[in-house]
């Protein structure tokens, strides 16, 4: 299989993370219940066996944060400096975004000049909430004025929810809080004018925006509340229809039908979210993307030169 997709979705797992992190708070949020067994050369073969040419990786959740700012901030440097090392042995096959040491504001203010400035980094990861607060909460201003000015690119991906009450629906998280943590995300970016106010920064959201697509004419409708304007002075619908989307665990026709009518099909990114989700699952999502039946200029899109442009790289024949 020609290797040319790029893969804006795709997870690392360092030894020192899992150590740290703890295999148990990692399985749970997995429908297969279990960490994967990973390492750079186990993507490298699923990404040859499915056509994929580079991988940009960051960390999944539950992420870094230890209620400990100093053991948060030295995993974090950890493993970003980890992410770079597996990058520079594979050029041509790895980039990054960089995780942040985040609640801790200061620190990381820190690692967004240390990843971008010194690792190089493609961009920033995200959790859609820490410690139950979500993006737009004034706390965490300083880190989008900083990633606007930067005009960075920031991938969104879902946490565990605040409220999560496992023995109400005893499913893993990955099921329903991620697409709905997603939800929840955006729309607190849009009602603290964060959206508005960052839009020199490119933001993805992992799983086609969980239910944003669905739901966004819905959440417009807040439009009609006091206040709201100042927020969004352009309105929900612009600042919603900005954002970039992936297509991990999203390449079908349930999904794809409503994410093409609420955004160009230039705003859509190829995503495996491997190893987390299996390689069976990133086989099926380049077959569920084949199955769509887009025109071939479409699919190349979103499989490769859309993230391309975004990453600013320079297209090879």
């Amino acid at each position: 299989m020609s290797a040319y997709r790029i893969d804006i979705h795709h997870h690392t797992l360092p030894p020192n993370y899992i150590r740290a992190i703890g295999e148990e708070r990692i399985g749970p949020l997995l429908v297969s219940g279990k960490t994967p067994v990973w390492t750079p050369q186990h993507s490298i073969e699923a990404m040859d066996r499915n056509g994929i040419e580079k991988a940009i990786t960051s960390l999944s959740a539950p992420n870094v944060w230890f209620d400990d700012v100093r053991q948060t901030c030295a995993l974090t440097r950890e493993c970003n400096e980890y992410a770079a090392r597996v990058r520079d042995d594979h050029p041509q096959r790895f980039g990054l975004f960089a995780s942040l040491p985040l609640p801790d504001i200061e620190g990381s203010l820190r690692e967004i000049a240390y990843a971008l400035d010194e690792l190089k980094a493609d961009g920033i990861t995200l959790l859609t909430n820490y410690d139950g607060k979500y993006p737009g909460e004034p706390e965490f201003a300083p880190i989008f004025e900083e990633l606007h000015r930067r005009r960075a690119i920031v991938h969104f991906h879902p946490g565990e929810s605040p409220d999560n009450n496992p023995h109400s629906l005893p499913i893993p998280a990955a099921t329903l809080d991620f697409p709905f943590e997603t939800t929840r995300a955006v729309t607190s970016l849009l009602v603290s004018g964060t959206l508005a106010r960052s839009r020199n920064a490119r933001f993805i959201f992992s799983h086609a925006g969980g239910t944003i697509p669905f739901l966004a004419e819905r959440i417009a409708r807040l439009e009609m509340r006091p206040g709201f304007r100042e927020k969004a002075p352009d309105g929900a619908m612009f600042e919603l229809k900005r954002l970039y989307f992936d297509t991990a665990l999203s390449a079908n026709k349930l999904i794809f039908g409503s994410l093409l009518k609420f955004v160009s099909h230039e705003q859509i990114l190829f995503g495996s979210d491997y190893p987390y989700a299996p390689e069976t699952t990133m086989t099926a999502t380049v077959k569920g993307l084949s199955d769509l039946e887009l025109p071939p200029d479409v699919l190349r899109a979103i499989e490769r030169t859309n993230a391309l442009r975004l990453l600013n790289a320079v297209e090879t024949v």
